[in-house]
């Protein structure tokens, strides 16, 4: 199939934001019926990960906790001010992997894919590409 781009803009500088439909659609694009759906951000300064999407709270408890985790006036070297921002996407990661089942994105009852931005508001891109078994 090949890699499919979409992009998601962001409107605070901490923020994740749901993107399983998009992600999906993709799935149900590429006609892989069994397989795994890769999820990738070209971004040092965001990424992905795989969370509760049902309860916006928890989405909300995270952003919360990472900043008292790794606070932005925690004295940093980095020149442009947002090495917290490249420390959280150290944490969390830029990809993530779920299986396909059916030609359908297979995640548990709870589960959502979510851009984690850190450094926002802006324009990302998400990547996703779908390997057959």
């Amino acid at each position: 199939m090949g890699w499919v781009t979409f992009e998601v803009r962001t409107s605070r500088r901490a923020q994740l934001v749901d993107v399983t439909e998009k992600v999906a659609l993709a799935v149900n694009q590429s006609g892989v019926a069994e397989g795994t759906c890769h999820v990738f951000v070209p971004h040092t300064t965001a990424g992905v990960t795989i969370n509760e999407g049902a309860d916006p709270d928890v989405a909300h408890d995270i952003e919360a906790q990472l900043a008292r985790m790794v606070p932005k006036d925690a004295g940093f070297e980095h020149a442009e001010g947002n090495s917290d921002s490249h420390i959280k996407t150290a944490l969390v990661g830029p990809e993530c992997a779920a299986p396909v089942r059916g030609g359908r994105l297979a995640l548990g009852q709870w589960q959502a894919v979510f851009l984690c931005e850190w450094d926002g508001p802006r324009t990302r891109h998400v990547d996703v590409a779908v390997s057959a078994l």
